[in-house]
């Protein structure tokens, strides 16, 4: 048996492992990367291996850098199932449509550039009609219920609760092979404990091997209610100068969480209601879902939504569906909160909120997600003075924030925490889906914790176990 680590490894997105046994070939995730346009499409575009050949996918969970090159792999020729807990499979629906729609668009905005220039048109890396071959073959399992993989013989498969977003899941391939039986883990990405919508990460014991995210690996998250306090505090300062704050979210999960807590904001007047948007159709639907899959909620959000309290909207925030209505968002005068996708600010609506606001100094952008590197996320983060828009330069002259206690990924104490207690009889520990720095050190923090072989993979290195 034999592991390669196509993407994440050494960085965040990507994320794309494939697990070969004597009879079947596994691919873990099939994600998009991200970063600087012409070489994401470059990688995007060609997979490091001949999709027909391999036998079941497993989908962590639906955020793009983990599903959204699954029209990819099925385009080039993968005809098996892929599967996920079921609210993965229906968040997926959502998010690979409207993937493709995106890259759809931009490629048709960019092209009336070029054709002006005289440049050969771009591409889409897929098209809708791609999106929905992939989505026939996705097949939803509930959790803490193991499945046989039917393509072969020899490999079971169970999903357990990550708390990362809606559906996310811990997965342990059990593979039995020439009379020995390995229990392999996959974390994808970890959740937080005592997170505002999700259920705590559950706890995975018997191992031998095991791939662990690593995105906060070196860091420390602010806590949750201090990013809460940080958001009332960001938003009422902004407000006070006419200003408008742009937060930058993903539609699943950041979103939502985002929403519920500037909802608890208003209704203790900690917060002006100011009119808000929710600048995103996917994030319209992903909510209904998670309205849909009450089981993966935590107690406090199911009880608000037993007493049809609906968590999810307030006063003046308005769901945001028609490119129309999106396009009047840019006229608005006066104070406002938008959230827009995307949250890496990659593609999508919240390209054209940053393009029509990002040169205002009364302004504030709101960061409330990991940015990884080469996305234009990262580089305001990092403190850029010019970027570029859709080809266009930009001057940053909006306030850029951070409230990193948000995130949906565990910071080092609880990726730590979690680690101590599935540690006992692994083998060996593979460190995945974080940049270097943050790789080596929660490697090196780990290994001082028990005696299996810990290692960072190098992009497309193969290990035998």
């Amino acid at each position: 048996m034999k592991i390669t680590f196509h993407g994440a490894a050494r960085t965040t997105t990507g994320s794309m492992h494939l697990v070969e046994t004597n009879h079947q070939r596994i691919l873990l995730d099939c994600g998009l990367y991200q970063g600087h346009r012409d070489e994401a499409f470059h990688r995007n575009a060609h997979l490091p291996f001949d999709a027909k050949t391999i036998t079941a996918a497993i989908l962590s969970h639906a955020h793009i850098d983990h599903s959204g090159n699954l029209p990819s792999l099925v385009k080039s020729g993968f005809v098996g199932k892929i599967h996920s807990t079921a609210a993965t499979r229906d968040l997926a629906m959502l998010m690979l449509r409207d993937s493709a729609r995106i890259q759809e668009q931009d490629a048709a905005y960019l092209n009336q550039k070029k054709s002006r220039s005289h440049l050969p048109p771009i591409q889409p890396l897929y098209t809708t009609a791609d999106a929905e071959r992939a989505l026939t073959h996705l097949v939803g399992q509930s959790y803490n219920q193991w499945f046989d993989l039917p393509e072969r013989n020899g490999v079971r498969v169970i999903f357990h609760d990550a708390g990362h977003i809606l559906g996310s899941a811990i997965t342990v391939l059990e593979i039995n092979e020439q009379g020995r039986t390995l229990r392999v883990g996959f974390t994808g990405d970890l959740g937080r404990p005592n997170t505002l919508i999700l259920r705590d990460p559950e706890i995975v014991r018997g191992l031998d091997y095991l791939m662990i995210e690593s995105t906060y690996g070196d860091r420390e998250h602010g806590m949750l209610v201090d990013s809460q306090n940080e958001l009332a505090r960001i938003v009422r300062t902004t407000v006070m100068r006419g200003g408008k704050v742009i937060i930058p979210a993903f539609a699943v999960e950041r979103t939502q969480e985002v929403v519920y807590s500037l909802h608890q904001k208003v209704d203790t007047r900690e917060i002006p209601d100011v009119t808000s948007f929710v600048d995103s159709p996917m994030a319209l639907n992903a909510t209904d879902i998670f309205r849909l899959h009450f089981d993966c909620l935590a107690d406090d959000l199911r009880e608000h939504l037993l007493i049809h309290n609906d968590p999810f909207g307030f006063g003046k925030l308005k769901y945001v569906r028609t490119v129309d209505e999106s396009k009047a968002i840019n006229s608005l005068q006066g104070s406002a909160i938008i959230i827009s996708a995307n949250g890496m600010c990659e593609a999508g609506r919240i390209l054209h909120h940053l393009k029509n606001n990002i040169e205002d100094e009364r302004n504030t952008i709101l960061f409330v997600g990991y940015q990884a590197q080469n996305t234009l996320g990262r580089r305001l983060v990092d403190g850029a003075k010019k970027v570029r828009i859709f080809g266009d330069e930009y001057r940053v002259r909006a306030q850029i924030q951070v409230a990193n206690g948000f995130s949906a990924h565990a910071d080092r104490s609880e990726l730590i925490d979690w680690f101590t207690q599935v540690k006992d009889n692994l083998k060996g520990v593979f460190v995945v889906h974080g940049e270097e720095q943050s790789s080596f050190a929660f490697a090196e923090t780990i290994r001082t914790m028990g005696t299996f072989n810990v290692t960072v993979p190098e992009p497309n290195q193969t290990i035998e176990l």
